[in-house]
């Protein structure tokens, strides 16, 4: 049963991605304007506009230049960044690093708030810690991103000296110093999303806590803790992993606002980059390869639900 609840879920996401590559590719090429001129310059003459029509399939029908594309991205070939000539791949991949470690030091910050706080509120409803979170919570939830980012930087960075403004170090090159520049970026990402989890884990909770089944355990004797920990927090993780799964592309577009703002050299940053350039191969194997992470994730997600409850694998599977 499991093995056919995988099964259907990798078959959904494969047609996804099929459909998401579709509207990717027609999306750029419905952008106004000819690009072969855009990828040429305006200053070009007309035969290194041909040049670019040739270099990039511009000559050919619609449908051979995506199956010229897909089949190209599908072996790892992504083209190459019409501004710098280098290979998007090894682009993307000196890019994506940092943003990998930005987005789990933020999911890392917002689970541990969020959850914790949301199952505090949860069990002290009604009393003074019911109502700091959820007033914390309103505050994560009402402040933009590149506001809280700049007032994290006047304070902390100009203000008190503490942490460095901006910037990037590699973690292999000084651990610290890779701490420092990424703990910042870190909490104004994971903020908003903490907020999430914070007031879905206390509903979710607060309706785990009233089921049948707690009461019963309560009635046998079952501590507070096992109560809380086991009972009630297990059966209110479903909500909280869907969540997680549709938060993912605020990550992705709050990573694209954050990066700017500390000015890390990461996949965000070379979305808004190309996207001033007008590189078009870099934001469509941008785009393409965002898709495909959220597909995955959301995948994984799915999978987890699995483990949690397994009446979702064996009502998947029947489907």
């Amino acid at each position: 049963m499991l093995r056919s609840y995988a099964l259907n879920r990798v078959l959904q996401s494969l047609v996804t991605l099929v459909l998401v590559s579709l509207v990717v590719f027609a999306g750029l090429r419905a952008l106004p304007g000819d690009p072969a001129i855009a990828l040429a310059g305006a200053e070009a003459d007309d035969a290194a506009i041909e040049e670019v029509r040739r270099t990039y399939l511009l000559d050919e029908p619609v449908h051979v230049q995506y199956l010229s594309w897909i089949g190209r991205a599908l072996q790892g070939d992504l083209g190459e960044s019409a501004q710098t000539g280098l290979p998007i791949g090894e682009i993307i991949l000196s890019r994506i690093p940092v943003t990998l470690e930005l987005a789990l030091l933020s999911l890392l910050f917002a689970a541990l708030i969020g959850l914790t706080t949301g199952v505090i509120a949860a069990v002290r409803r009604g009393g003074p810690l019911d109502w700091l979170g959820n007033g914390v919570s309103l505050f994560g939830l009402s402040i933009p991103n590149f506001w809280l980012g700049l007032m994290c930087v006047l304070v902390f960075a100009v203000g008190l000296g503490w942490l460095p403004a901006s910037g990037f170090v590699p973690f292999t090159e000084s651990p610290l110093g890779n701490l420092e520049r990424l703990i910042m970026p870190a909490f104004v990402l994971g903020s908003g999303l903490a907020a999430v989890l914070m007031r879905q884990m206390r509903s979710s909770m607060l309706d785990a806590l009233s089921a049948d089944y707690v009461r019963t355990a309560r009635a046998k004797g079952a501590g507070e803790f096992r109560v809380v920990a086991v009972h009630g927090l297990r059966n209110s993780l479903i909500t909280v992993l869907t969540i997680l799964g549709l938060q993912l592309g605020t990550l992705i577009s709050g990573a694209v606002v954050t990066e700017q703002i500390f000015v890390l050299p990461g996949f965000g940053k070379l979305m808004v980059d190309a996207v001033f350039t007008r590189d078009y191969p870099v934001i469509q194997a941008a785009v393409l390869i965002s898709a495909a992470g959220y597909i995955v994730v959301n995948l994984l997600v799915d999978l987890l639900y699995s483990v949690v409850d397994p009446r979702i694998r064996v009502s998947g599977g029947a489907a």
